[in-house]
């Protein structure tokens, strides 16, 4: 959690000082720990026992670790979005609840996938709280909710965690260091990089990255064929985005290794061949493959067909 210092600050003082804002607006990449972080945040607010931490041992916390916390209501989408039904039975319950304990809290998870009629609603029961309650909306983009419910928040921001931490995280939870490595690379978060590993041509397509990366230096037609035969005739080639941000990688390891950062290699396991070809071409030719993958995946997104602007970058590779 020490990369939420921000967070933790902010939380840690207002329990500190007894200084409770009736708001509170959780915003930042998913995987950080936000939803963990709001439980403690609340279990620390229903604690008899005072201070900028739950004790643990009180009544109020044992029945927040035992689950049967009746001051404690959680909204989350039902389908794609909060609804303003969701947020009416919130008011109803929040209006008759209270079994003695200091405090109400609700939390909104993915408060921006709310809906306008339901934002409106949520709104006036923020404009006019009723004393004790606090409200915890969590969101990955707080850009995306509504800008009177942002105004009448206090912003809880949570940072992205760094790479390092990342691959810490996948690899603990049993993922292979070598493709986590490379999920990280691609994501922004924790989860946009678990979803890279559960696909299960994620590792095929790393191979395949590393097999055209060393053609396309040096040996054309082997690459063109490679690519027909083992890309656009099977069921990977409906992952060529995907391929093409690896391909990205795999120039900027060798960027990496000229500049002396081998530390900073995400294709680990190819740093014998790396070592021996980074400067088979200048810095400035290595961040021109990277600008013609990037071209490649552009006209892609154009609907020019992958296999012909595929084929196109490998040519452009290969003039350099």
């Amino acid at each position: 959690m020490s990369e939420q210092w921000k967070a933790l600050r902010i939380l840690k003082h207002a329990l500190g000082s007894g200084k409770i804002s009736h708001a509170y607006l959780f915003h930042g990449p998913s995987g950080t720990g936000r939803l963990a972080m709001a439980r403690a945040f609340a279990k620390a607010l229903f604690c008899t026992a005072g201070g900028d931490d739950a004790c643990g041992v009180c009544l109020e916390c044992r029945k927040f670790e035992h689950g049967n916390q009746t001051d404690l209501i959680t909204v989350a989408p039902d389908g794609q979005s909060i609804k303003i039904d969701q947020i009416r039975e919130l008011q109803r319950d929040m209006s008759y609840r209270n079994s003695g304990t200091k405090w109400k809290i609700y939390m909104v998870e993915q408060a921006d996938k709310m809906t306008q009629a339901a934002a409106n609603s949520l709104l006036k029961f923020l404009e006019e709280p009723v004393s004790p309650v606090v409200a915890i909306l969590i969101t990955d983009n707080g850009q995306a909710v509504l800008p009177t419910i942002r105004s009448r928040t206090q912003w809880v921001p949570f940072l992205p965690m760094s790479p390092e931490s990342m691959l810490e995280a996948l690899v603990a939870e049993g993922a292979s260091a070598l493709l986590a490595r490379t999920a990280v690379q691609m994501s922004s978060g924790l989860d946009g990089a678990r979803q890279f590993l559960q696909q299960n041509q994620f590792a095929e397509i790393r191979n395949l990255v590393i097999q055209l990366g060393k053609e396309s230096s040096t040996r054309f037609t082997a690459a063109m064929i490679t690519a027909q035969q083992q890309l656009f005739k099977t069921e990977l080639a409906e992952h060529t985005q995907l391929l093409l941000s690896m391909f990205v990688i795999w120039f900027k390891d060798l960027i990496q290794f000229q500049a002396g950062r081998q530390g900073n290699i995400v294709f680990i396991d190819q740093l014998d061949w790396i070592g021996k070809h980074a400067f088979d071409r200048s810095f400035a030719g290595w961040v021109s493959c990277i600008e013609h993958t990037l071209e490649a995946s552009k006209r892609m997104r154009a609907n020019v067909t992958p296999q012909l602007a595929f084929e196109q970058l490998l040519v452009n590779l290969q003039e350099g």
